[in-house]
């Protein structure tokens, strides 16, 4: 998954786009039963029981916005205060996808990931990742309730990370162009046709489970459950939309800044998009766009610290998870990067008093319209069987699908 970096970073060079090679390697099995998305036992790591003295060091793999230290904005810095209090060395690696975070994580030289859903499962059968004792975490106590225990960051009632922030893919539109507002996402799929050349996708494997909702509300007959559970006939039904869809998309994009161009320049005017962006061309004025959550519901993402399996610095890792999701700290990076965040309290210390209120922060019932990002598995997540796509026959697919 190509992730955004701060809106303030516009002008900085772009987070890599999907590359053939890294998906390639996302189908390779880094040990254990199901890093490749097949079906499989988790393996058996074992949980910290209680913490120790701090280690001094703490090597993360991160989202680009996620460990600040004020080199890119001295008045943006949560990692120097957390390693003046625990003594903790923080060096963050910046990840450009999920892809790499899995490879990253494979090499064993990493303590911890701030893993998305498209990743974490990987990262769990492959067993690259321990259990997580929320217990030694007690700013877990007030994340909100709907992000928890959920299956892409759970197996079988376990945790295994705390989740950081999350938010949905929106469908955004030119309200000067596309009339009448769209409620539903026909308007990139079947209805794409009318503003051909002009509609705009998300660039990865993981976007044909948009393709799968739709899906799931216009033909019941296909029987699609969830949209990360799909058999080989719903995933070629999928597809098959998502190739009819390809005639009429100008533009698939994984950088953010570039999706904001392509609106403001007028040769996109419909599409999927995240809150970010929309605020971005909100806050240029140079085009009225407008943003809904369709009537099928949305995909959307949420992200989960995870502590490595073989972590070096393990009381570091779990002092960091406490921290990143106390209620200050996850409001200084909700707003540097642009996401609801997923600690209750910390809308009492946004900057912007409006701002958990845009992102729908607290509001389950908008989350509750979100199929959050997770990894096709052949065991179906959904609990339905075990006759589902893996994400290896995903990443094939999408490549068919981009020609």
């Amino acid at each position: 998954m190509i992730r955004r970096t701060h809106p303030g970073a516009r002008g900085v060079a772009a987070v890599a786009a999907v590359s053939a090679l890294l998906l390639a390697l996302a189908g390779c099995s880094g040990g254990g039963g199901g890093g490749n998305g097949s079906a499989g036992s988790v393996p058996n790591i074992p949980m910290a029981k209680k913490l120790g003295s701090n280690e001094g060091q703490l090597n993360l793999i991160v989202w680009a916005g996620y460990a600040e230290n004020g080199s890119n904005d001295p008045k943006v810095d949560w990692v120097t205060p957390f390693q003046k209090q625990t003594g903790c060395q923080v060096n963050a690696k910046v990840a450009g996808t999920s892809d790499e975070m899995v490879q990253l994580m494979r090499t064993g030289a990493y303590d911890g990931v701030s893993a998305s859903g498209d990743a974490s499962l990987r990262l769990v059968y492959g067993g690259e990742v321990a259990p997580v004792n929320t217990g030694l975490v007690p700013n877990y106590k007030t994340i909100s309730s709907f992000l928890k225990d959920k299956s892409w960051n759970s197996v079988d009632g376990q945790m295994y990370g705390i989740p950081h922030g999350w938010g949905a893919n929106l469908l955004m539109y030119n309200k000067a162009v596309v009339s009448p507002a769209p409620d539903s996402w026909s308007a990139v799929f079947d209805d794409a046709s009318k503003y051909s050349g002009k509609v705009t996708a998300y660039d990865s494997p993981i976007y044909i489970a948009d393709a799968a909702l739709y899906l799931k509300a216009k033909d019941p007959s296909l029987g699609i459950k969830d949209p990360y559970s799909l058999t080989e006939k719903q995933l070629d039904a999928a597809v098959s939309l998502l190739k009819k869809q390809r005639q009429s998309v100008g533009e698939y994009w994984s950088d953010y800044t570039k999706a904001v161009q392509s609106f403001e320049s007028g040769s996109s005017v419909v599409g999927t998009t995240w809150q970010v962006i929309a605020n971005l061309i909100q806050s240029d004025g140079k085009v009225q766009v407008a943003t809904t959550i369709p009537k099928e519901g949305s995909t959307g993402w949420s992200d989960t610290w995870m502590i490595a399996a073989k972590a070096k610095h393990p009381n570091c890792m779990y002092q960091w998870m406490n921290w990143i999701t106390s209620p200050e700290v996850n409001a200084q990076v909700a707003e540097w990067f642009g996401e609801a965040p997923a600690q209750t309290l910390a809308c009492q210390h946004t900057q912007d008093p409006t701002f958990c209120e845009t992102y729908h922060a607290t509001d389950a019932a908008y989350a509750a319209k979100i199929h959050y990002w997770a990894t096709p598995q052949t065991k179906c997540i959904d609990g339905s069987g075990t006759n589902c796509t893996a994400y290896s026959e995903w990443v094939s697919k999408w490549q068919e699908i981009k020609g």
